[in-house]
């Protein structure tokens, strides 16, 4: 449900006319636009944020809330070049089943952050292409910046190789 300070805003106002039970929360602080999406419907936001002319995917990244649940925030930033707007949107997902949607589908530049994300966090993009390690090498056990992680990390011997 959209805020009543939103209700004003274009573009919060669009994707909440799209499908009302899309949004969650959001807000409009320092002005700047964030706006919190049920994780299943991530898609269908990005999808209507794109016919908004928001061409351009700058950035997926995560964000872990441990020990609190739902423990991971999934955030995607989005700009209009053309209209000079910039949005945030924000999931958040559960660390029980941490996985949601791909949006390479939609947004081609997808493509690495995600890798990024689930290398460092362990949050699964289903749907991805080529859901790899990108940050890490192939050997690695766990994802680093998990709050949980190891403070020294997993002990590795390169002897093993």
């Amino acid at each position: 449900m959209l805020p009543e300070i939103l209700k004003d805003n274009a573009v919060a106002a669009a994707l909440e006319q799209a499908d009302p039970g899309m949004l969650t929360g959001g807000n409009n602080d320092l002005n700047e636009l964030t706006l919190e999406v049920v994780p299943e419907k991530i898609l269908d936001a990005l999808r209507a944020l794109k016919a908004q002319k928001f061409e351009r995917l700058s950035t997926v990244t995560c964000v872990d809330r441990y020990p609190m649940e739902p423990r991971y925030e999934v955030v995607y930033h989005l700009q209009s070049v053309s209209r000079n707007l910039f949005v945030r949107l924000k999931c958040r997902v559960s660390g029980e089943k941490a996985e949601i949607a791909s949006a390479t589908a939609v947004y081609a530049a997808a493509n690495w952050y995600e890798r990024e994300a689930w290398d460092l966090f362990g949050v699964v993009f289903t749907g991805h292409p080529n859901l790899t390690r990108i940050m890490m090498p192939d050997f690695w056990e766990g994802h680093p910046l998990r709050r949980d992680y190891p403070v020294h990390g997993f002990k590795y011997s390169y002897q093993n190789e």
